[in-house]
C-alpha cells in the first residue's frame, strides 16, 4: 500500500515526469534522500511508469463483445497492438474497450479486417474520435498543495496547448527521442545524447523544445487504485447538440475526469473517471453541474486493465 508521501511523489511525477528528485523533495518539503529512495522504489516495482509519447492525430474508440470466456484473451490481444493506447475489460454493455490510433483512411481496414481477426471477438464497434477533450496527461488528482505544484511547474516545460500529431510529424532525431522515452521517460540526458548522436547540450535544448511545443508528452502512468481511487469507470454520455460545448467545457475542468473524447456515434462523449467510492461515482453522474445538460449516461465499471497510456502494466 502506498502512503501519503508515496502519493505526493506520484502526483509530483504527474506534473513533471522528468523532475529531478531534489526538485521534488524541495517542492514537498522532504529530504532528498527519502524522496529519491521512495521514488526509485515506486519506479522499480512498476507501480509507477513514466513514459514519453505523442498525442495521435486521429483515433477511434473500439468496443468489443467477446466470445464466452475470452475477455482476457481479447483484451490482451488489443493491448499487444502497437497502435493501442489503452485496453480495459468492463462491466455493462461491452466486454472490452480500447483506443486505437487510426487515421480516417485506415478505418475500413480496422473495421473489416483487423478487428474480426482479433482472438475472441464476437462483435466489434468503432467510434471515430472527433476531438480530444481531455487526456490522462492532464489529470491531477489533487494530492499536492498549490505551492508544491507551482514549484514543480516552474521548470517543467509544460506546453501552452496540446499538439495533435504523430511520429510521422517528427524528424528522425525527434522520433528516436520519443521511442527512447516510451519505456522509460526518466532516462538521463547523457544516455539520450548517446542514442541520438547529439551533444548533451543540444539534446537538452531539443527535448525541452519538443515538450514546450506539446509534441512530446511525459506521463506518469499509475493505476488510480494506488492513489486511493478504486472506483474506475467509463461513462457513455448523451447530450443535445446545443449542449455539446457546455458538457465539453465541464469535462475539461472536472477533477474526476481522466480522459474524455468527443466521438461519432449514438453517444456524444466517452469519458474515463476515477472516484474514491462507488457512492462518489454515482454522484459524478447525477449530482454535478454538468449533469443537467445530459440526456443520458451509461456507466461501465473497469474490472481489469490490460494497457494504459501506451504501456502494459508491469504487474498484472
Amino acid at each position: 500500500m502506498l502512503d501519503e508521501l508515496d502519493h505526493q511523489i506520484v502526483a509530483a511525477l504527474q506534473v513533471d515526469g522528468r523532475a529531478p528528485w531534489v526538485r521534488i523533495a524541495r517542492a514537498l518539503g522532504e529530504q532528498e534522500r527519502t524522496v529519491s529512495r521512495r521514488g526509485r522504489r515506486l519506479l522499480s516495482t512498476g507501480e509507477v511508469q513514466v513514459t514519453g509519447m505523442t498525442l495521435p492525430a486521429a483515433g477511434a474508440v473500439v468496443g468489443i463483445h467477446c466470445e464466452p470466456g475470452r475477455i482476457r484473451v481479447t483484451g490482451r490481444a488489443l493491448a499487444g497492438r502497437a497502435d493501442t493506447i489503452y485496453s480495459h475489460a468492463l462491466t455493462g454493455h461491452l466486454d472490452v474497450v480500447a483506443h486505437a490510433s487510426c487515421p480516417p483512411e485506415r478505418i475500413e481496414r480496422l473495421v473489416l479486417d483487423e478487428l474480426p481477426a482479433v482472438p475472441g471477438v464476437r462483435e466489434a464497434f468503432v467510434w471515430p474520435v472527433l476531438r480530444y477533450v481531455r487526456t490522462v496527461h492532464q489529470w491531477r488528482p489533487g494530492l499536492l498543495s498549490p505551492d508544491a505544484e507551482a514549484l514543480l511547474l516552474e521548470d517543467s516545460c509544460q506546453p501552452d496547448e496540446l499538439h495533435i500529431g504523430s511520429l510521422d510529424d517528427l524528424d528522425r532525431t525527434e522520433r528516436t527521442i520519443v521511442e527512447a522515452l516510451q519505456q522509460d521517460a526518466r532516462r538521463s540526458y547523457e544516455e539520450l545524447a548517446r542514442l541520438t548522436g547529439l551533444s548533451e547540450a543540444t539534446l537538452r535544448r531539443r527535448l525541452d523544445r519538443m515538450r514546450r511545443s506539446g509534441r512530446l508528452l511525459i506521463r506518469a502512468v499509475v493505476d488510480p487504485v494506488a492513489l486511493g481511487y478504486p472506483a474506475k469507470a467509463f461513462l457513455w454520455v448523451r447530450t443535445k447538440p446545443a449542449d455539446v460545448q457546455t458538457v465539453a467545457d465541464s469535462l475539461e475542468r472536472a477533477p474526476f475526469v481522466r480522459y474524455a473524447t468527443r466521438i461519432a456515434g449514438d453517444h456524444q462523449f466517452v469519458v474515463e473517471v476515477a472516484a474514491a467510492t462507488m457512492e462518489e461515482l454515482d454522484s459524478i453522474t447525477t449530482g454535478t453541474g454538468w449533469s443537467t445538460a445530459l440526456t443520458g449516461v451509461d456507466v461501465s465499471v473497469i474490472t481489469t486493465t490490460f494497457k494504459r497510456s501506451g504501456l502494459e502494466p508491469a504487474t498484472s
